[in-house]
């Protein structure tokens, strides 16, 4: 088998499983886990696709994509906390009354 066409597979592997993470559990830290999962996985088919057409620009779009990645972590994670702190749970249906 290609391994072009391994790690293809295994990227999407990895997403159905974020995808199914974020489906199935209701846990907030849970669901933050299984969404960046699944960026990974996109950015693991993003170098894949790069490496087999000979670009840099695809390794520096995933470089990108993990800066992004990595501040959409440290604003979503105290934020998770601190609506820990106020109700007491992880659980996204406690949330439910901050829709606007």
């Amino acid at each position: 088998m290609d391994s072009t066409r391994l790690l293809l597979a295994l990227s999407i592997a990895l997403f159905i499983l974020g995808l199914t993470g974020v489906i199935i559990r209701r846990n907030a830290l849970v669901m933050l886990m299984c969404m960046e999962l699944m960026v990974n996985a996109v950015v693991l088919s993003l170098v894949t696709f790069a490496a087999r057409m000979a670009s840099a620009s695809g390794a520096v779009l995933a470089l990108l994509i993990f800066v992004v990645a990595a501040a959409e972590i440290a604003i979503a994670i105290p934020i998770v906390l601190l609506l820990v702190r106020q109700r007491r749970t992880l659980d996204v249906g406690a949330f439910s009354s901050l829709k606007g």
